[in-house]
């Protein structure tokens, strides 16, 4: 595996996800919501003409970047901010609400359905040292326990397949155990995903010429194992890997992935940048709507694409936002806003 340094921000979000929702910080929950709620919570009107390029009833947040009001409040008034925000679905990043107190799965299952909020998917680890971890590897029968009780329809790990390393044989290796993650999924009624990073994206150690994450779609069964493309992760790799490590050629787009396998892609991170050449990632994480990437072109060409009938689900995400409620409330706002141009 490429070296990572400790103030390496990709590296960070992963290791930090794993931990779930962390404890709580000092204010009080009501000064914490106080201010964090705009006076207008409700997303701006659509506009220009043409069709929503956002299907209805199909943007969700990722919960990861509410995390700092989910451990001090607690899952109840931040569902109620995102019914506010005009959200239809959740992704989880961990069940525990941090000084709010403990709660059950089905409390929590009620409180999203109190408002209208459905679970769509949640990250668990892949694996850890600790036999006894909270990971697909270590405890898969309570991990679909606990999504068949939320009521998921997806249950997935952001971790990348890196468990043996970083060859063409490791990666067939991890694929085969995604496999049987996806097989016990589908038993319960569930689809098992991978949410990727821009590592994904690198060559393989043995062999510079194979992509790993093709190795991952070749060598996982289509019918078992689904992705979850992080857009801006995807846009960083296509950034940093855009070149083997002899220097010839290798661009990629990230679009093409999923045009590729529409049927492969149920869920997907709008996740922003500003591009920045100077960064070692080629963009700048931003608010949805103030980066660069096209998400006008690319919900659009996903949701339209001929003869498909497919249910695409569109996470906002933000791995550190300055404001987490902001830029829930503007990342909604400016989704609900794309329109098909005339």
């Amino acid at each position: 595996m490429s070296r990572m340094s400790h103030n390496d921000p990709e590296l960070s979000h992963r290791l930090t996800r794993r931990g779930m929702l962390g404890v709580a910080a000092g204010a009080t929950a009501a000064a914490l919501l106080g201010a964090a709620t705009p006076a207008s919570a409700a997303p701006a009107a659509a506009a220009g003409r043409g069709r929503p390029v956002l299907p209805p009833g199909r943007l969700g947040i990722q919960l990861y970047s509410l995390r700092d009001k989910v451990s001090t409040l607690g899952f109840a008034p931040v569902f109620a901010e995102l019914e506010k925000y005009g959200y239809d679905e959740i992704e989880f990043a961990g069940y525990t609400q941090g000084s709010a107190g403990p709660i059950t799965l089905a409390a929590l299952r009620g409180l999203a359905r109190d408002h209208g909020l459905t679970p769509i998917g949640s990250h668990v680890g892949y694996y850890s040292d600790d036999p006894k971890a909270y990971t697909f590897a270590q405890n898969l029968d309570r991990v679909l326990d606990d999504a068949q009780a939320l009521g998921l329809r997806h249950i997935g790990t952001a971790s990348a397949p890196f468990r043996y390393g970083s060859t063409v044989d490791a990666w067939k290796r991890a694929a085969e155990e995604f496999n049987t993650y996806g097989a016990a999924a589908k038993a319960r009624g569930i689809k098992f995903y991978q949410h990727n990073h821009s590592e994904e994206f690198s060559f393989a150690s043995d062999d510079p010429e194979v992509r790993l994450y093709d190795v991952l779609l070749a060598e996982t069964d289509p019918d078992l194992v689904y992705l979850e493309m992080d857009i801006y992760w995807a846009y960083v790799g296509q950034f940093r890997f855009s070149e083997r490590p002899d220097g010839t050629p290798a661009p990629f787009e990230p679009l093409d992935y999923v045009l590729a396998h529409p049927h492969r892609y149920p869920l997907f991170h709008v996740k922003d940048g500003v591009s920045d050449p100077t960064n070692e990632f080629g963009y700048r994480m931003t608010d949805v709507g103030d980066g660069d990437i096209d998400y006008q072109r690319f919900i659009s060409t996903v949701t339209h694409l001929r003869g498909q009938r497919l249910a695409h689900h569109w996470q906002a995400e933000h791995d550190n936002p300055a404001d987490s409620l902001s830029f829930a409330r503007r990342s909604s706002a400016y989704l609900h806003s794309l329109r098909e141009k005339c």
